[in-house]
């Protein structure tokens, strides 16, 4: 029987993903998490045979949790779910030990395919990650700014580019404003940037949106 854990702040999200899932695999235990805490939390009590986890989860986001469970489990395979463009957060999660990226947009016809090669240990690389991958491999320029920052003020700095206030960052994260007042000086400064204004030029200018 195949064991999986399926990790997104959103039901529905997770409701759907089931559905595709047993569609193949009809023998299965499925159990959910909200959140990056519940997720360990379920994986401490029973290590499933894979983990499809979202990135942008409030509190303990997706990515904080990967990297812990690389760390206490490294052999367990996690597939990692967003809404954002390959290009750069696919980059992160691979380094961080993620055997695939699938974007929400596509994941219909990708979630599949990753459990496949996942289950045999195997990593799942579109041809535009494959892309990306040569490309930081092959490439001698200085890394980008933004790749200064950790996971969180990377996610935080994305929600500021793209014109969100603080106190709803706060709110979709499940963090107090100050909190993401803090994570925002912290941005500016690794950045050398002074505005909003500079973060939004940049994410324009870098094509990071």
């Amino acid at each position: 029987m195949l064991k999986l854990i399926i990790a997104d702040d959103h039901a529905i999200v997770r409701q759907s993903l089931i559905r595709i899932i047993r569609g193949e695999y009809p023998d299965n235990e499925i159990r959910e998490a909200g959140n990056g805490e519940e997720l360990l939390t379920l994986i401490r009590e029973s290590i499933p045979d894979l983990v499809v986890c979202d990135i942008n989860m409030p509190g303990k986001t997706g990515v904080e949790a990967l990297k812990e469970i690389k760390e206490l489990w490294p052999q367990l395979p996690v597939l990692m779910l967003s809404m954002y463009p390959e290009d750069p957060f696919a980059l992160k999660v691979f380094r961080s030990g993620a055997f695939g990226y699938l974007r929400k947009d596509t994941v219909h016809n990708e979630l599949l395919p990753a459990i496949r090669l996942a289950l045999q240990g195997k990593k799942f690389i579109t041809p535009t990650i494959a892309e990306l991958l040569a490309n930081s491999v092959l490439s001698d320029t200085p890394k980008p700014l933004h790749e200064l920052l950790s996971d969180r003020e990377f996610e935080i700095f994305k929600m500021l580019a793209a014109g969100e206030h603080i106190t709803d960052i706060a709110t979709q994260l499940g963090l107090h404003i100050t909190t993401i007042s803090t994570h925002r000086a912290r941005i500016l400064r690794k950045m050398g940037m002074q505005s909003n204004a500079d973060l939004v030029r940049y994410s324009i200018e870098q094509k990071v949106m």
